[in-house]
């Protein structure tokens, strides 16, 4: 898989991770899922391509479903990463946001991204503020899939790690 040289990582790719360690007994995410988001998250602790906000609400979402002490899993030893190391990085990936009631103002305007779920427009609205407009890595969330292609129209590229599952959760809760 070809992963890019800078990025966002949505929290579900960490928690994805976690599972090769501490599997989800009602869990349907494929071994290779699972495999592609190990993968991704140690090509960003070894490339220090992690871009974040500057004002820590991307970090204080990962903290509230990661382990920080960096265990068990590869997704809690990223928690670790990201807490040791989001002040040493360039900072051009750190990346100023301005909340707006439940949104930012760096958010696109698109008609269709107006039911983008709040807890996810930072991922966006950082993406969006950042002058390269990184790809965000996206695992097992099938809004998502839905959004993908608004998001493009606005220039936000999402990688989606998981796309069969993706795609086939995102079809079965829209009945298609």
């Amino acid at each position: 898989m070809k992963l890019p040289k800078k990025c966002l990582v949505d929290t579900n790719v960490p928690k994805t991770a976690n599972l090769a360690t501490q599997p989800a007994p009602d869990s349907n995410v494929s071994h290779v899922c699972v495999l592609d988001c190990i993968e991704a998250v140690e090509h960003v602790i070894k490339k220090r391509s992690l871009i974040i906000d500057a004002g820590d609400e991307i970090f204080d979402e990962y903290r509230q479903q990661l382990s920080m002490r960096g265990q068990p899993g590869v997704g809690d030893c990223f928690m670790k990463w990201v807490h040791d190391n989001r002040w040493g990085l360039p900072d051009g990936q750190r990346v100023t946001i301005t909340r707006n009631g439940d949104s930012y103002n760096e958010f696109p305007t698109h008609d269709d991204l107006n039911d983008f779920d709040n807890s996810d427009r930072k991922f966006v609205a950082v993406a969006n503020a950042h002058p390269d407009k990184p790809p965000i890595l996206q695992a097992t969330d099938s809004k998502w899939w839905g959004w993908k292609d608004a998001l493009a129209k606005v220039g936000i590229t999402v990688k989606f790690l998981c796309q069969e599952y993706v795609e086939a959760k995102y079809a079965e809760k829209m009945g298609t």
